[in-house]
């Protein structure tokens, strides 16, 4: 059995599927739903459950919605998932992320893995003034 599912088209969908689309239509402002979603679509309650997610917690609040996409875009790219490094950084993209702020967070990315793996690595101390 491949791990692999394939979407689930909206008009494939049960009722219960098709609400949490059109809520994810209505909250992004959009006429489509990506593959992310209609996949989870398999598993309703999984769909409904990180859709609510995603809209709490991408929601603005203490951050705004622009740094919250590019954190998302940092770890995606630390856990090499390739489609939310595509569907975050075209988010960010449509909040205004320039080239520029996205080669920055790239190199950052990259900078605090290798540091992050010598640290790790070396069993570096943590500094008391840091605690």
């Amino acid at each position: 059995m491949s791990a692999r599912r394939e979407p689930i088209e909206y008009a494939d969908a049960s009722p219960e599927v098709r609400a949490v689309y059109d809520d994810i239509m209505a909250t992004r402002k959009t006429d489509w739903v990506n593959n992310f979603w209609k996949v989870l679509a398999h598993d309703p309650p999984t769909l409904r459950r990180i859709w609510g997610s995603i809209k709490e917690v991408m929601a603005p609040g203490a951050l705004d919605p622009l740094t919250k996409e590019l954190l998302y875009v940092a770890v995606s790219a630390s856990n090499s998932c390739r489609y939310c490094i595509a569907s975050h950084s075209a988010a960010a993209r449509r909040k205004g992320m320039t080239e520029a702020q996205y080669s920055e967070l790239l190199a950052i990315v990259g900078l605090a893995n290798e540091t992050n793996r010598l640290v790790s690595a070396l069993d570096v101390p943590v500094d008391e003034a840091f605690l």
